[in-house]
């Protein structure tokens, strides 16, 4: 079985894109590893589970085709450890099975999650929307909550793939809930400030764009 390290994982994340590139996993692995001493989980498990938790190529259900590389790759370590990194993997998702049942899955959805919010948020929602295309502002905030309305994963899965679906779309549908869904104490904090930060980022946005500031 190949260690585990980062030099050996970055050489699995080739292809990914600025948003989940392997700067993304490892910055998600340093906030894991944080949250992990805190709230007394399992540190290695984490610390592997973070490092591999992005690793297939492709987005759509890459959770579980990550986790199953991960078992492979893991083939010769217990199963007990093998089976709780692949757990915490395929339960990293915003929004998809299974749930994180485990604490050391619980730190890694956590750290992933607190990587889309805050400054490194702002910053990841920005790259993606430039790398397709999409349009940087279009309407303030106050507007595009009237205009999506309140189902706002049916907007997204709608209309997330349009040039019109900007970052501001993309706080309002998805990153402005996940601050209030996160499972440990220690990240519930962090998320705190980072909610606040994009928030008032995303208002002056509005600003600007309108010319009031």
């Amino acid at each position: 079985m190949p260690e585990i390290t980062p030099e050996f994982a970055r050489t699995l994340y080739e292809n990914a894109d600025a948003a989940h590139a392997f700067d993304h996993v490892l910055r998600v692995t340093r906030l894991a590893v944080h949250i992990a001493q805190a709230e007394g989980a399992d540190v290695e498990i984490v610390r592997v589970a973070a490092l591999l938790h992005d690793v297939s190529e492709g987005r759509r259900d890459h959770h579980l085709a990550s986790a199953r590389m991960a078992r492979d790759l893991l083939a010769q370590a217990p199963s007990d450890f093998v089976d709780a990194v692949a757990h915490a993997i395929e339960s990293h998702r915003f929004s998809q099975p299974p749930d994180p049942v485990t604490l050391e899955a619980q730190c890694l959805h956590d750290a992933d999650k607190l990587d889309a919010i805050g400054a490194v948020g702002v910053a990841r929602v920005f790259a993606f929307a430039g790398a397709h295309g999409n349009r940087l502002w279009t309407h303030p905030l106050s507007e595009l909550d009237q205009r999506i309305g309140p189902d706002r994963d049916a907007y997204r899965r709608a209309h997330g793939g349009s040039q019109d679906y900007t970052p501001s779309h993309e706080l309002l549908c998805k990153l402005a809930g996940l601050a209030e869904n996160m499972y440990t104490a220690t990240a519930r904090q962090i998320a705190r400030e980072r909610h606040d930060f994009m928030l008032a980022f995303f208002q002056r946005l509005d600003e600007e764009a309108l010319g009031l500031r």
